[in-house]
């Protein structure tokens, strides 16, 4: 959400080093939080995550899940057939 990220980019600069610190904190505070909770079963298959903090003061991002409305078929794709070996794409008049 854009409360998380701007709690992030918080989080992750400081004003000696910049945002060089951000890599690690978005790491530390979004990706292993995340992965723990994956690997533990926090979530299932075709679920949509959505991280968050619950207030710009907060002191950990919130992970919730939510039915995802699936993905929408592609339209389909037809493909070029081969393409015929006396057509190389150049025509030549006799003169």
């Amino acid at each position: 959400t854009d409360r998380l990220k701007g709690w992030l980019a918080e989080k992750g600069y400081d004003p000696q080093l910049g945002a060089r610190p951000l890599r690690r904190t978005i790491q530390r505070e979004l990706e292993d939080k995340l992965s723990e909770r994956i690997l533990t079963g926090g979530f299932n298959a075709g679920q949509l995550i959505v991280a968050d903090v619950e207030s710009d003061d907060a002191e950990e991002v919130a992970f919730r899940a939510v039915d995802s409305p699936g993905i929408p078929d592609a339209p389909p794709v037809e493909l070029a057939g081969p393409k015929d070996a006396d057509d190389d794409g150049s025509s030549s008049a006799e003169g």
